[in-house]
């Protein structure tokens, strides 16, 4: 049986030392930019490149991420970081945006390419598709069964990389937009502002309706070695450099030990991961194809709860919080206080019984133990003493332009200019009839797909005048019955498909459609459209966090009538495999600042959407000026009734604003640390 590989997190030199020193086989970090960890300390440049050194002396790896998506303006940026990486000569770069897959391969095709968890990679198809493009490794979706992982094992002979401890994201991986609906704060940007975490208040009670347990697949390791996987990460480039050495000593102690008598090299790695203070565990879809891992009455944060703070003293002009007795507590434990209406959470250390205050911390806040000082230990620096002699950084180089091939005047004039209407049920292709489109879009879910078939005779649609939207969560047994039903469609004269997957990429080449990327393929720039173009695909819907600004930039490569933007959505902000509305007795939700957003069931899964819809309806006649032709009104997640699809035509008509609309990123762009907001444009 091959060796495999134990990765894990190393967001600091701390928890790099931590990693190393309790075995890990690799490490995943990442620099300063353009990964999805911005909030964690990271690497500076002299520090990697000597991090670099030490760890490949002891025979180990390293891999970099570069898994954020990345706007036009800062393409010169990206292309010094690859270049700096491709002197440097880590064994792996960890990439989401297509525009990083593009600019790597055709300017550094020595780079090894590892698809992102955020990628979004759940099926042999889009395995295939990355292994046609050169890449090494894919890390794969973790809402994936343990079947699903065997099947993909099975069909594949690129490597893999699954999660097996740490966090998890309600929404499928690399499909979420809440954060930043909330405020430019891209998850795909690295700025995840953890929506999921936040309470919420329903029509009955408050909760954490949307925060998961974390995930912990230890007993499943010796199942997932045997059926070949290569690589086990481990999730945590924000966690401590204790957390990090508790859970790799775990896992490598279970990997090195199981052959021998699994049950008891179990029981001895779960003991050791006693100590990892985190959130509530759960083995997520591995363990279970309905699992239990959302419970609304346990708080967001991570730690073992305590109790609540007694009462607050002043000693020598500073807040103390009088804790009362708990049994365990020692000097020095580390604590974290999560305010008891969900304002804001903060680290403190334990003194004595009293712990100290940083902030305005109230009665009744609750604590959590998130560390033991029994548990801080020294670990050996792997990086040198003095780091004089790394001096490695990167050029001023201006990036080349991307080549790829544009678009025929014949590929673009297929779809006619206009209005294109996307519904969300098979029974509003009827009620959409109002709005007049040019085309009428439909979610082509498993749910639509049967609705379908059971009402073919009657849908009010040639079928050259029905456009399939294919969903951005494309599990390996999905293959089953969305490949089938495909082909019946396109024999029946179904002439345009939305891929929004890699995986549906893959199946579609060659087929007589033409293909449309959706805006879940986030295209931000014109090196990710242009590989999409090589792809065959023949439009593209650009993502709905877009901005104008950034827009303009890349219909200076292409034809605008390319283009096809959304200007009308309920837009989703998580994508979660599994129905959660049939566990919750009420489907709509307020957050702490009064905002609302809907549960929507979908039998196989379910999505948040807020109750104000995006809207740039008034903006068309811009665009039109542009020479953008094509526009797209999502009505997926609204409610045909009273009226609202004619409502919304009516508007888009006469470019009318919509009042109590958002603009979503469009009008600000994206939220910086260093620059702000874009500002306005």
């Amino acid at each position: 049986m091959k060796s495999v590989e134990l990765l894990a997190p190393a967001g600091s030199p701390e928890a790099l030392d931590a990693a190393i020193g309790e075995g890990a086989d690799a490490v995943y970090l990442g620099l300063r930019s353009f990964n999805a960890r911005m909030r964690s300390a990271n690497f500076a440049f002299n520090q990697f490149e000597a991090s670099l050194q030490a760890v490949h002396e002891r025979g180990k790896k390293v891999y970099v991420t570069v898994n954020t998506v990345f706007e036009d303006r800062e393409a010169d940026r990206v292309y010094q970081l690859l270049q700096y990486l491709n002197r440097l000569k880590p064994d792996g770069i960890i990439v989401q945006d297509f525009g990083v897959v593009k600019m790597a391969r055709d300017c550094f095709p020595s780079l090894a390419l590892h698809a992102s968890t955020q990628m979004n990679v759940a099926s042999s198809k889009g395995c295939h598709l990355l292994s046609r493009q050169g890449f090494k490794r894919a890390v794969l979706a973790r809402e994936l069964t343990l079947e699903e992982i065997r099947t993909v094992r099975q069909s594949t002979s690129m490597e893999l990389e699954v999660f097996v401890h740490g966090a998890l994201c309600v929404s499928a991986s690399g499909v979420c937009l809440f954060s930043s609906y909330l405020g430019g704060k891209s998850a795909n940007r690295g700025a995840c502002t953890q929506a999921c975490r936040r309470l919420y208040e329903s029509e009955t009670k408050k909760g954490y309706f949307f925060s998961p347990d974390d995930l912990q697949l230890i007993d499943y390791i010796p199942d997932l070695v045997e059926m070949g996987v290569e690589s086990f990460k481990i999730e945590g480039r924000m966690k401590s450099a204790e957390y990090g050495g508790t859970v790799v000593s775990a896992y490598r102690y279970l990997i090195d030990n199981f052959r021998g008598d699994r049950e008891r090299a179990t029981v001895k790695a779960k003991s050791l991961l006693q100590a990892d203070f985190a959130r509530r565990k759960t083995t997520f879809f591995v363990g279970s194809d309905n699992p239990s891992y959302i419970h609304p009455d346990q708080a967001g944060g991570t730690g073992i709860h305590l109790g609540r703070i007694k009462d607050i003293n002043v000693i020598d002009d500073e807040r103390w919080a009088l804790m009362g007795s708990f049994d365990g507590l020692a000097e020095g434990d580390s604590v974290r206080i999560h305010r008891s209406d969900d304002s804001g959470r903060i680290t403190s250390k334990i003194k004595g019984m009293l712990l100290k205050m940083e902030g305005d911390w109230r009665q009744t806040d609750d604590v959590y133990l998130i560390q033991t000082a029994s548990m801080a230990r020294r670990y050996k620096p792997v990086m040198p003493h003095s780091l004089d002699r790394f001096r490695a950084f990167p050029s001023r180089d201006q990036a080349p332009k991307p080549e790829f091939p544009l678009p025929s005047k014949k590929d673009t004039s297929s779809l006619p200019a206009g209005y294109y209407a996307l519904v969300g049920k098979a029974a509003d292709l009827h009620a959409v009839l109002a709005a007049a489109p040019q085309k009428a879009m439909i979610l082509f879910d498993k749910l639509n797909a049967e609705a379908l078939r059971r009402n073919e005779q009657t849908i009010p649609y040639k079928r050259d005048r029905l456009i399939l939207w294919l969903d951005p969560f494309y599990p390996e047994s999905d293959i089953a019955w969305l490949e089938p039903e495909l082909e019946y469609w396109i024999s029946k004269g179904v002439r345009f498909i939305v891929a929004n997957n890699l995986g549906h990429l893959s199946f579609l080449r060659g087929k007589d459609v033409d293909v449309i990327a959706g805006p879940w393929l986030y295209a931000f720039n014109r090196w990710a459209a242009g590989f999409l173009f090589e792809q065959g695909i023949k439009y593209l819907i650009p993502p709905l966090e877009i901005s104008k600004q950034n827009l303009m930039r890349i219909m200076e490569a292409f034809p605008p009538s390319t283009l096809m933007p959304i200007t009308f959505s309920y837009p989703q902000l998580f994508r979660i495999r599994g129905d959660l509305s049939a566990k919750y007795d009420s489907d709509t939700f307020q957050d702490r600042d009064g905002a609302a957003y809907k549960l929507i069931g979908r039998r196989d899964y379910s999505v948040v959407v807020p109750e104000r819809p995006f809207s740039i309806i008034d903006r068309v006649g811009f665009l039109r000026k542009e020479r953008i032709d094509k526009f797209i009104l999502d009505l997926s997640n609204a409610n045909p009734a009273r009226g609202m699809f004619r409502d919304v035509a009516k508007a888009a008509s006469e470019g009318l604003v919509l009042p109590d609309a958002s603009r979503f990123n469009w009008k600000d762009g994206f939220y910086n640390d260093e620059e702000g907001p874009q500002g306005k444009t």
